[in-house]
C-alpha cells in the first residue's frame, strides 16, 4: 500500500511487518528505515513531515489516553524503530507546540546507529494544568544527524582559552 502525506512517500506492507523508506526525497545517501512494530501495526503513524524543509520527522504515540499530571512523566510508546546508518544518531527533541501551549517537554533521548529497538519518547509536564495524551498525537520530533567519531587523550594541562574555566552564569545575567 502506497501512502501519501505532507510530501512523503512511504512503501507499506502492514501484514508483513516489512521495512519501509520514508522521505519527500529519495537519496540514498541519506536514508534511514524505518519499521513498525508487530504489536502496533495497526495503531502506528509513520514520522511525517509537515513541510519538505523540516529538520525533524513527528513521532506519534501508540498509547493513550493518559493524562499526565503537573509534573508528572512518563515513556510513550511510537510503534516504530529505526535503522539509523553508522556515523549517524537521531536525536528527540519537543515539539514547540506542545511545549508552549502545553508545558509538555521531551526528556532526553538518543537513539544510537545500532539500536534496533522501539522508540520511546518521555514526556513531562512542565506545565500546571494535566495534558492528555492521546493515541495518533505528534509527541515529539527525531533528528537525524552525523556523528564525528572522536577519541579521547588523558592530559594533565589543557591550552588556554578567553573563556578558562568559567561556568554557570560566569559571563552575567
Amino acid at each position: 500500500m502506497t501512502n501519501k502525506r505532507a510530501g512523503s512517500t512511504t512503501w507499506v506492507d502492514r501484514n508483513q511487518n516489512k521495512t519501509v523508506t520514508v522521505g519527500p526525497h529519495k537519496n540514498p545517501n541519506k536514508t534511514v528505515k524505518v519499521k513498525i512494530i508487530k504489536d502496533w501495526d495497526l495503531l502506528a503513524n509513520l514520522p511525517t513531515k509537515s513541510h519538505k524543509s523540516d529538520a525533524g520527522w513527528d513521532l506519534y504515540s501508540v498509547e493513550g489516553p493518559m493524562e499526565l499530571k503537573p509534573g508528572e512523566r512518563h515513556a510513550f510508546y511510537t510503534g516504530v524503530a529505526f535503522e539509523i546508518p553508522d556515523g549517524h544518531v537521531g536525536l528527540i527533541w519537543p515539539r514547540s507546540g506542545m511545549a508552549v501551549k502545553k508545558g509538555i517537554d521531551v526528556l532526553a533521548g538518543v537513539v544510537d546507529s545500532g539500536y534496533r529497538g522501539e522508540v520511546k519518547v518521555c514526556l513531562l509536564n512542565t506545565g500546571n494544568k494535566p495534558c492528555t495524551i492521546r493515541k495518533g498525537d505528534r509527541i515529539a520530533q527525531i533528528l537525524f544527524q552525523e556523528v564525528p567519531n572522536f577519541d579521547l587523550e588523558i592530559v594533565s594541562e589543557f591550552s588556554t582559552s578567553d573563556r578558562g574555566e568559567g561556568g554557570f552564569g560566569s559571563t552575567g545575567f
